[in-house]
């Protein structure tokens, strides 16, 4: 047994080895580079780790070789050592900087559409002369012009209130601390409506946009319009201890999505909304979100829209997980069934009659 053992930790300690002689080595200067030449990766990793540190999901990300998983595991790992030591603001959407702001619905919003950072519009071609040596990236080398500062914009949907299209909503004051916490607190259907947007927050972007187009293509029960599509960098805003002045930590990077379809559970004439929003710049993930944020809202969805699959089969951690799981030793189980059906083989088609006994007990442990 003991021989056993120390076999089994030193093949271990060379696995893992082998693993990051393969991915590389771990330099400050490797960390920096995916910080600045992968945002929108380290965005996705900070979006569903919950944690906003580009520095932190960069290391994440170079350390387990740019598996997004692990990297997720590993910031999730991370937060859940950090204390809390306070509690930001709610972020509203006139308070964003925004950067980029459109809407599929109307032409004309108020403010105007900011396409901002974005590749919709160019050619998806791969830049081979950049390989062969043939040209540069002047893109990426060209000296950087003054870009004016972000600036705020009303919230389309308040425009559509004024219109009637919208039902109105009250604005009451919201105590951060009073929030429910889904990282803290027991997830319980039907869930209360802040722990369905954080688990789409911090939900899986390939999960997340299967479910959700599933949905746009006929197996739900609405097809969506984008309302209004924003990403910005919002003020980390907080209350000094001793003076409880407002004051701001700083900013992140966050994107929110609003889609929109006619009617709803309500049988008014009108429009119904969905929501979502996460750290970082996620657009197709926030589209694909607030598209089942309304689709949760139905009475009766389609089984793969209701609350329950889809907050607990978008979790990152615990799916991927649940699925890495079955990597692991499962001998004693699997030799467990070996037997049983070497048993019902040997009974039921080797031609031998076992005794009246022996049969009825096996028909009973089968499925």
């Amino acid at each position: 047994m003991y021989v056993a053992v120390r076999g089994g930790e030193d093949a271990i300690q060379h696995a893992e080895q082998f693993y990051h002689a393969m991915a590389g080595k771990l330099t400050p200067q490797n960390i920096q580079l995916i910080q600045e030449q992968l945002p929108y990766l380290l965005d996705k990793v900070m979006g569903e780790g919950s944690l906003y540190a580009p520095e932190l999901a960069a290391l994440a990300l170079a350390q387990t070789g740019g598996d997004l998983y692990e990297a997720v595991l590993l910031l999730r790992a991370y937060r859940s050592t950090q204390p809390r030591i306070a509690y930001a603001a709610p972020a509203t959407a006139d308070k964003v900087l925004t950067v980029r702001r459109i809407s599929a619905a109307f032409k004309d919003i108020p403010g105007g559409q900011v396409l901002g950072p974005t590749l919709d519009y160019s050619h998806r071609l791969l830049r081979l002369d950049i390989l062969d040596g043939l040209a540069e990236d002047n893109e990426a080398t060209a000296p950087q012009a003054e870009l004016p500062a972000p600036s705020t914009y009303p919230a389309v949907a308040d425009w559509q209130r004024s219109q009637g299209l919208l039902p109105p909503i009250e604005a009451n004051q919201i105590d951060p601390v009073m929030i429910p916490d889904v990282t803290t607190d027991a997830v319980l259907f039907p869930a209360p409506r802040a722990h369905r947007l954080q688990a789409l927050a911090r939900a899986d972007t390939g999960g997340v946009l299967a479910l959700g187009y599933a949905s746009m293509r006929g197996y739900g029960l609405i097809h969506p319009t984008v309302n209004e599509l924003r990403l910005g960098y919002a003020e980390v805003e907080l209350k000094h201890p001793v003076t409880g002045e407002a004051f701001s930590a700083g900013r992140v990077r966050v994107s929110q999505a609003e889609v929109i379809s006619s009617g709803g559970d309500s049988g008014k004439a009108g429009y119904q909304l969905g929501f979502a929003a996460t750290l970082g710049w996620n657009e197709v993930k926030l589209i694909a979100a607030s598209t089942l944020d309304m689709e949760m809202n139905n009475r009766e969805p389609h089984p793969a829209h209701t609350e329950e699959f889809v907050m607990y089969h978008t979790e990152p951690v615990e799916s991927s997980g649940f699925c890495i799981h079955f990597k692991l030793p499962h001998y004693v189980t699997f030799a467990s069934s070996m037997d049983s059906v070497r048993k019902v083989i040997s009974t039921f088609y080797s031609g031998d009659q076992p005794p009246q006994q022996e049969l009825e007990t096996i028909r009973q442990v089968q499925p």
